[in-house]
This record gives C-alpha cells, structure tokens and sequence, in this order.
C-alpha cells in the first residue's frame, strides 16, 4: 500500500513539527512512534507524550488513495529523511509489519507498531473561549518569560508558564522563586478571564513552531486543555494542576531609585565579571553611587574581578548582590536597546523593564555575598 509519494523536503517539514514532543526512550515503545493516516489526498501526521499532542498535514500529489493507518519510529524517519537529498523523490509504502521508504536506490523498512494501539488525546467535548493574536506577538510574549520556569522543582506548578486572559490584555509569566518574569499584549477585543499553567515542554514546542510573522495562530481554552492552532499544526496540552503564587504581590510598584543603562553593555560587563564568579552560587555585588555602577564578583580563590559603568543614577548610595546568571537571563533574552533597573533598598528586589515597553516586568531576589 502506498501511502505517499512527494518531495523530501514536503515530508520532513511536517514531520519536524510533531516530532519534537516524541521521547528517545519511553515506557510505552509506541510514544516513540508518528501514526501517519492516508485520507483521500491528505497525509496526516500526530504524535504525542500523553500530556501533549501535535498534528499537522499535508495535501499528497497523488489523489484517491485508500484509506490507512501506521506508526512508525518518529526519530528513524527523521534521520532518513534528513539524510536524503533535497530534492530527492520519497514514497512510503507500508508492508505486513513495515513501513518502507523508498528513494532512488535507496531502501529502509521500518518496522511498525499496530495504529490502534496508538494513544490519542481526548479532546474535552465542553465549550471552548477562543483567542486570536499574531504568531509574532505570541512568540514575542513566550520568550521575554520562559527562561524563569522552574526546572525540576518540587512545586511542579512551577515548571511551566502562566497564561492569562484579563479583558483585553494577554499575560505570560514564569517564575521559580527566586526571580519572576511578567510581559503582556493586548488582544484585538476583550474575552472571558482564563488562567492556566502551561507545562514547559508545550512551551518549548510551541517558540519552536511559531514564526516571526503576521500570520495568525488561535488559541481555544477547555476545560483541563488549551489547543493552538497554528497554520496547519495543531498542538494539544494539558494544563498544570496548581495553583500559581500571586505575581502581582511579587512586581514592585513604588521604586524610586533607578537608571537606565545600555542593554548589551551592562550584558558584556556582567558576562566578563562572572568568569571569577563562585560557580556554585554565582553571586555578583552591585554597588551604586552617584552616576556610576560598581559591579564585582570573587571566588573561592580570593580572585576579584571589578566593573565600573556610567550611569543616570541620582539617588542615595546601594549595595546589593543578585545572581548573576539570573541577570544575564533577561538580558541575553531582550531585544530592546536600553535597560531600566529599579530598586528599593539593600533587602529588595531589582525591576528590570524596557523604557518603551511598559507591559514587561522583570523581577530579581537579592542574595547575601
């Protein structure tokens, strides 16, 4: 039975975009597997971590094929495809047992697992509050935050990323208890309220297949899922059960101490003075007087490194220390040209925000060095 015949490349685009959830190694052997189904002149391809489900399609050359369904190994198929050349003419053709791809001279029989032991989402039936924003702006919201999820932390509500409707405004933010990321957009009219924690891998996935363009991607919110829609990719997830902490306590509204500084300088400065910093807590001292920024790091070895900046800054002297890594997170995932750091005294948090930019917050913990 033939499934497909087509380009490489028409193959492996769709097959790289529901790819990326798949596990190299799972306890069910199927989850390592893509179920291709073969629908008049359409070629389905879905595959899933039972947490998250992406899909997509594509219209195959040929038409009236026969109806079909196969699993095969999402990576395996990856590699050949990727190993073939560009241009190269590939048909799959599924066997007893076998998916073979043909190409040229070249052959692969991959073994297949039965499709209708393939586990698929159960979409909630419940009504569903839909949104629609540009792919940009989506992306955009997702990178100012996610580097601040949690890794692996006992509060598994917070490895992922918040996501909140609130009239007309869109919020992403992600925190792991020492710092805290906030950025919003506002959307074309007001909606429902919702608020869901997002797992982190459906938002790796997700920066993956969005695009830096006007293109738009929906968003629908059940009752335990939110779906996107993005061109022909549909990705799935569930939500995080938990309750996120309140970020509005943790964003500072009331700071009078501040400077503006340019980004990428305050980056660099901060990069080299961390090559002495302790590598187990990556601490970084900050000492401000009167237009100028004293940064300094050492070590377990009593080696110093010191940085001085100019600043605007006109109020009473600080020291602060920070972690430094968490410094170079905003910085090294910001776009913006220049940088304003806020602060209260010596025991408070700095705010990180953009000038032109009021709808992102960036929140640090001191640290004592």
């Amino acid at each position: 039975m033939k499934l497909v015949q087509a380009k490489r490349d028409d193959l492996l685009k769709p097959l790289q975009a529901v790819s990326g959830i798949v596990e190299k190694r799972h306890t069910l052997p199927i989850l390592s597997n893509v179920l291709l189904e073969r629908i008049d002149d359409k070629l389905s391809l879905l595959a899933t971590d039972l947490e998250i489900q992406v899909s997509t399609r594509f219209v195959c050359p040929q038409k009236n094929a026969e109806p079909y369904l196969v699993t095969v190994s999402a990576r395996k198929l990856l590699d050949i495809l990727r190993s073939l050349p560009e241009s190269a003419d590939v048909s799959l053709e599924a066997q007893a047992n076998r998916l073979q791809v043909r190409s040229g001279k070249s052959r692969f029989n991959l073994q297949s697992l039965p499709a209708e032991d393939f586990p698929k989402l159960a979409l909630s039936a419940a009504k569903r509050d839909q949104i629609e924003v540009t792919q940009r702006t989506l992306r955009s919201l997702l990178l100012k935050v996610q580097y601040a999820m949690a890794q692996q932390d006992i509060r598994y509500y917070l490895n992922g990323m918040l996501l909140v409707t609130d009239g007309d405004q869109l919020k992403a933010v992600a925190t792991d208890g020492h710092r805290l990321a906030y950025a919003s957009a506002t959307l074309s009219e007001p909606v429902d309220a919702h608020e869901v924690i997002l797992p982190r891998k459906a938002i790796q996935e997700l920066i993956k297949l969005l695009a830096d363009t006007e293109d738009p991607v929906t968003t629908e919110f059940m009752q335990n899922q939110v779906l996107f829609r993005i061109g022909d990719v549909e990705l799935i997830t569930k939500v995080v059960d938990g309750k996120f902490p309140d970020y509005t306590r943790v964003i500072p509204v009331n700071y009078k101490k501040s400077f503006e500084i340019e980004r990428s300088t305050l980056q660099q400065a901060l990069q080299r003075v961390s090559i002495l910093s302790n590598e187990k807590f990556r601490g970084v001292r900050w000492t401000l007087s009167e237009s100028q920024l004293r940064i300094a790091c050492t070590n377990a070895e009593q080696e110093e490194a010191f940085e001085e900046l100019d600043t605007g800054y006109k109020g009473e002297p600080l020291d602060i220390g920070f972690n430094v890594s968490y410094l170079l997170d905003v910085l090294g995932n910001l776009s913006s040209e220049q940088v304003t750091c806020s602060f209260g005294d010596a025991n408070s948090s700095v705010l990180v925000t953009i000038p032109e930019d009021r709808e992102f917050r960036y929140v640090v913990m001191p640290m004592r060095i």
